[in-house]
């Protein structure tokens, strides 16, 4: 068994779990639910300052403390990442040089000075994300004739028609609506400063892609043809499209205030609305502005806000770590916590159904509030967590989730995390489109966890399991990984893909189990731990390189474990976690490895550096 010096004296793999075992318990809510911090970038922060300042309710204390947080993210080289050691990106050092000339920051300011020398070495403002000059739009720093156009008049296409709204995913949806509500209404609000230390204002270049082949240049004639509707637009039939938006917004809104439970739909929602003529005062409004409170964090370092909020994840990730570690099913922790997840059981429809009609409800969100959006991955991680526990209410919310989970598998037998068949991609090539993923296919890490929640009821003979395993089986890189789509990279996919093969009944000797464990074990660190840089979803030279995490060294303890690996590689895993505990039984991970949009948005989720190591050195002692 794996023992590692620890201060003066030395910690067992065993002492590790119980240490970081009852850390966790100790972060249990009274209600019963466990919530990490959710952290991103700081475009965040600097987008929540701007949405003050365009509804004229920008505090002097706001802005200091949110200031403070900007500035303390810049690197030395003047620039902000979009995660921890990434490499500058331009539209995020933009946007938080507009927040902080906004708090007051001179241009002069060695801090400033260097983050503007960096954007126009970068291409200045025009170099931007559509996002970043949408905002600057709004406040008179970029013309709306050089954004591409989104009408709202979209609202109107049929559900089979091509680029409806119900084409896009849900995160997506959200957002886009609004957008088309601001982009036809085009508001200006001028700043109280100039950009032109970023970018002459008068020296706008026409950057619209010319002669491109194919699609492309379908959409950028498509776009042009927009633009001039625009200038005319059928005035009877543009008033009904943001008549129509508007009220698609405010069905949407979930009980906390906030849209989907994600920070941009309830940025853009609540200037779509104000621009539609609902005033601050009004309960929708209120009850927006309020929401964004509850995704407000204020400490020493200054204010933040998160883009999202993750309880139920958080929670029966948690419920599903201290199985691992060893808690009898009846214990009270967990029976609080099973307490809570079934009350935060979906029971009504949502989005979802336009693509599923005839599903009855069920399954669960990541949220506090999402009642629209319950999406596959929660779901299925808490049935797994339901299914450990002893609770009387249990077993109908797992049923209900088991039913409604497998009745969202796409044609292809895979699983995506929000919508069955949000495969068309259309959407993708729209010149709006240049941030993040706008559709919702299946991925190989929902789809593994549908697997291995099915497997955990005994049902790993049915068909549907039977279809994602092939899916599964056909989705394996060449090297013998598996993407992943919404943690890091590799290592993610594959730690989730492994263990849910074994449950199913893939033997641990075939080809494909034996590739992926040889590629575990290739990408293993000289320290013993795994690491995955998030840059690997751009640069495949960073696929399986990192520094090494706790997250990520558990992951891959998880699927070697599955497997049925004991070896070297195992034991140095292992060691790895034990000799990089803390002294209060956790662990530290700076670095990001939760993925929001690959290639584009990431996420630290602060708990996974504790629940995904007690699952590992559980699993461990158990096969020990």
């Amino acid at each position: 068994m794996t023992a590692v010096e620890t201060g003066t004296r030395t910690r067992t793999a065993a002492e590790a779990l119980e240490a970081a075992r009852e850390h966790l318990l100790l972060l249990q809510s009274p209600e019963g639910w466990w919530k990490g911090e959710l952290q991103t970038n700081v475009t965040m922060d600097a987008e929540d300052l701007l949405l003050r300042e365009f509804l004229g309710i920008r505090t002097g204390a706001d802005t200091d403390e949110t200031a403070r947080w900007i500035r303390s993210r810049q690197a030395p080289d003047g620039t902000w990442a979009t995660f921890h050691g990434g490499p500058p990106d331009l539209s995020t050092t933009v946007e938080a040089y507009v927040a902080l000339r906004l708090a007051g920051d001179p241009p002069d300011a060695d801090h400033m000075m260097r983050a503007a020398a960096y954007v126009r070495g970068a291409g200045g403002i025009p170099a931007t994300r559509v996002f970043t000059r949408f905002w600057l739009a709004m406040f008179g720093r970029w013309p709306w004739d050089e954004l591409p156009v989104l009408p709202p008049e979209m609202m109107f296409l049929p559900r089979w028609f091509p680029l409806n709204v119900y084409d896009w995913a849900c995160w997506a949806r959200q957002t886009i609506v609004p957008l088309a509500v601001v982009g036809a209404l085009r508001p200006v609000r001028p700043l109280p400063f100039g950009l032109d230390e970023l970018a002459p204002f008068d020296d706008v270049p026409r950057n619209r892609r010319r002669g491109l082949p194919g699609w492309d240049t379908a959409f950028e004639t498509l776009d042009r043809a927009l633009h001039v509707y625009e200038r005319r637009p059928v005035r009877g039939l543009r008033r009904a499209a943001l008549r129509r938006a508007g009220e698609w917004i405010i069905a949407r809104q979930e009980r906390d205030g906030s849209w989907g439970g994600i920070q941009p739909p309830m940025v853009y929602s609540l200037i779509a609305l104000h621009l539609l003529g609902y005033g601050l005062d009004h309960p929708v409004v209120r009850r927006g502005l309020d929401g964004l409170e509850r995704f407000t964090i204020r400490d020493a370092e200054g204010r933040r806000i998160e883009a999202c909020q993750s309880p139920v994840w958080d929670t029966v990730l948690a419920m599903n770590a201290l199985a691992d570690a060893g808690l009898p099913e009846g214990h009270p922790a967990l029976e609080r916590a099973a307490e809570w997840v079934i009350g935060e059981e979906v029971r009504g429809p949502g989005d979802w159904a336009v693509r599923r009609p005839d599903l009855p409800p069920g399954g669960w969100a990541f949220e506090f509030d999402n009642d629209c959006y319950p999406d596959v991955d929660d779901t299925a991680e808490a049935v797994i967590a339901l299914n450990r526990v002893r609770h009387p209410l249990a077993e109908p919310a797992i049923e209900r989730g088991v039913r409604w989970m497998a009745g969202m598998a796409s044609r292809d037998g895979g699983f995506g995390a929000f919508d069955a068949d949000n495969t068309r991609g259309l959407c993708r090539r729209l010149p709006f489109c240049d941030f993040g993923e706008v559709v919702d296919p299946p991925s190989a890490d929902v789809t593994a966890h549908v697997v291995e929640a099915m497997a955990h009821r005994g049902m790993a003979d049915s068909l549907t399991v039977k279809r994602a395993v092939v899916w599964l089986l056909k989705a394996q890189e060449p090297d013998g990984s598996w993407f992943g789509r919404w943690g890091a990279n590799h290592v993610y996919g594959t730690g989730a893909v492994v263990p849910a093969l074994i449950a199913a009944g893939v033997r641990p000797g075939r080809p494909e189990i034996r590739a992926a464990v040889e590629w575990l074990e290739l990408h293993q660190r000289d320290d013993g731990g795994w690491g995955e840089d998030l840059r690997s979803y751009r640069d495949p030279s960073w696929i399986g390189r990192g520094v090494s995490t706790p997250s990520q060294t558990a992951w891959a303890l998880l699927a070697l474990l599955a497997a049925g690996e004991r070896g070297e590689a195992v034991e140095r895993g292992v060691g790895w976690l034990a000799e990089h505990q803390r002294a209060d039984g956790t662990w530290d991970e700076d670095h990001f490895t939760g993925t929001g949009f690959p290639g584009d948005f990431y996420i630290n989720y602060h708990l996974y550096r504790l629940v995904f190591p007690i699952s590992a050195l559980g699993r461990y002692l158990k096969g020990a």
